[in-house]
């Protein structure tokens, strides 16, 4: 099963609405789990990627979520001019190709569509992620090494 294939049972997982699917062949196994609606378990997904001490911590940022509700509207207005560059598929996102090596973009450079602007890692693979778009790097959503989740913004472009 490659790349494409999981994105696809990705998207027809959320659109089925189903809490949880396990794919299973004689070398290759696949657990996709997705909140019901009106469910608070949007954070069990992220709970494969910590220890268990760790996931004992998870209730705290739903209730900072929740409550944060009117910070977000404020942000989501000033940046609706802005353009995002959205993760095509979970894994855990890195601005570097390399450990050794300079950032892709950094905030306030030019990008044309097609530039790779980061790389998901992905059951030990590593994706480059391209621009869908030219424009200029006005925000950088996701902090280096952690998790993302699909169609997740990554990156807010300014198109102008």
């Amino acid at each position: 099963m490659d790349i494409k294939d999981i994105q696809n049972l990705i998207k027809f997982v959320s659109k089925a609405e189903v809490s949880e699917v396990k794919y299973k062949t004689k070398d290759f196994e696949i657990t996709i789990k997705t909140p019901l609606a009106g469910s608070d378990a949007v954070y069990a997904q992220p709970a494969v990627y910590h220890t268990a001490p760790q996931a004992a911590a998870a209730p705290a940022p739903v209730a900072a979520q929740a409550a944060a509700p009117a910070e977000k509207a404020e942000a989501v207005s000033d940046d609706s001019k802005y353009v995002a560059i959205k993760s095509p598929m979970i894994g855990t996102f890195y601005r570097k190709p390399s450990p050794d090596k300079d950032v892709f973009v950094n905030v306030g450079d030019e990008v044309s569509a097609g530039k790779v602007v980061c790389v998901i890692e992905a059951m030990k693979l590593f994706n480059q992620i391209d621009s869908e778009i030219s424009g200029k790097i006005v925000k950088i959503l996701v902090d280096d090494a952690t998790p993302v989740e699909y169609d997740q913004p990554l990156f807010l472009v300014d198109p102008s």
